[in-house]
């Protein structure tokens, strides 16, 4: 009986395809550095404090009003959608961050800044 060295072949190839996979899933789990927790103010100038979770939850924290909503990263920013009508816009700029708000897709207030606590 000879040796099947298509076998080997076939055994290599599949190996590759599985340590490509495992290495790309891998990719995907690296963590946003939009995660974590953030201090801003809204648009009437009141400290706002937000938490930014690795499965897209969104914990805000305005003068002990809870909110919650879920977020994602799109185009360089972490956009928040409030489980009101409200979005927030993390972006960074450079070494800093800045926030921007919408109420029904209607920019609302100015820009600010942003500072990211953990």
């Amino acid at each position: 009986m000879k040796p099947n060295h298509g076998l080997g072949r076939v055994a290599a190839t599949l190996a590759a395809a599985v340590f490509t996979l495992g290495v790309t899933s891998l990719a995907g789990l690296a963590a946003s550095p939009f995660e974590g927790s953030w201090k801003l103010k809204d648009t009437k100038g009141n400290p706002f404090e937000v938490t930014l979770s690795a499965d897209g939850a969104a914990k805000g924290d305005r003068a002990g009003e809870k909110l919650s909503g879920k977020w994602k990263e799109e185009n360089g920013s972490a956009v928040i959608n409030w489980s009101d009508t409200w979005t927030t816009e993390i972006t960074k700029m450079g070494d800093v961050y800045s926030k921007k708000a919408f109420e029904n897709g209607k920019l609302m207030g100015v820009s600010s800044d942003v500072q990211k606590v953990k």
